[in-house]
């Protein structure tokens, strides 16, 4: 019996391959991770035919061996992720777990935020570290996203910055691209490092890989005062620009 970890794009359901598709009919038990990201125009699985399984946070995590693991070791389990599999780690993790109770794996990538922002026009392999900003309270307020941006920037690297979801009571909350530059920017009125001001232009993305997608590239201080669409949005913070980045960038 195998496990197949399915990647199924960024939209919708019709994003998914034909093989993983394919598989999916076929599988016995189908579940769908439902917690790093969520499929924009998500229908409940009715372009697959099946009854889809919705995977949280502690099934994934902590309760694997007691269903998704435990189905796999008897049955074909299609295990589907928005975007490509492996581009949070946390599956990874299940997959190492697989591997260790002796289930065969198999994977079918798809697009992932990762190179779906090649679009904006700058240069894929010229991203640095990828960093997010959390939902923050009080008490956690982590600094990592800034310390990101300025190690990137110190490199000449662009810095893609994904911004948090929750999940309350079965309805997701986004953060969205103004609360996230907002977050960037008290840290530097903290820390006064001069890494973003608000004359600093960096893009901000909309639904990537929907066909009502947005960017925007423009000054943080204008795109503070845009009324930006609704999520999935991301930031992202350039390095240096080579001149053909410059002019695509600047077409948007």
């Amino acid at each position: 019996m195998t496990l197949y970890f399915i990647g199924i794009g960024l939209c919708d359901e019709k994003d998914i391959s034909v093989k993983g598709l394919e598989i999916v009919k076929k599988a016995d038990v189908v579940y769908l991770e439902n917690y790093t990201s969520v499929l924009l125009n998500w229908k409940g699985g009715k372009l697959y035919g099946r009854e889809v399984i919705l995977a949280d946070r502690e099934m994934v995590e902590q309760k694997a061996e007691e269903s998704i693991l435990k189905n796999a070791e008897k049955k074909n389990v299609a295990f589907l992720v928005v975007g490509d599999p492996f581009a949070a780690t946390t599956h990874t993790d299940l997959l190492l777990r697989a591997r260790k109770l002796g289930i065969k794996t198999e994977v079918v990538h798809n697009a992932s935020i990762m190179s779906a922002i090649g679009i904006t026009g700058l240069q894929v392999y010229k991203f640095g570290k990828t960093t997010s900003i959390p939902f923050s309270t009080s008490d956690f307020q982590p600094e990592t996203p800034y310390d990101v941006v300025k190690m990137n920037k110190k490199n000449g690297l662009h810095t893609l910055v994904l911004l948090d979801l929750k999940n309350e009571n079965g309805k997701f909350k986004f953060l969205t691209a103004k609360e996230g530059i907002e977050y960037l920017l008290k840290i530097e009125e903290k820390r006064k490092e001069n890494i973003l001001t608000l004359q600093t232009k960096i893009i901000v993305v909309e639904r990537l890989g929907c066909p009502n997608f947005k960017i925007y590239f423009d000054t943080i201080e204008k795109l503070l005062k845009n009324k930006m669409g609704k999520p999935l949005h991301a930031l992202i913070i350039p390095g240096e620009l080579h001149f053909m980045e410059e002019d695509v960038v600047n077409s948007w």
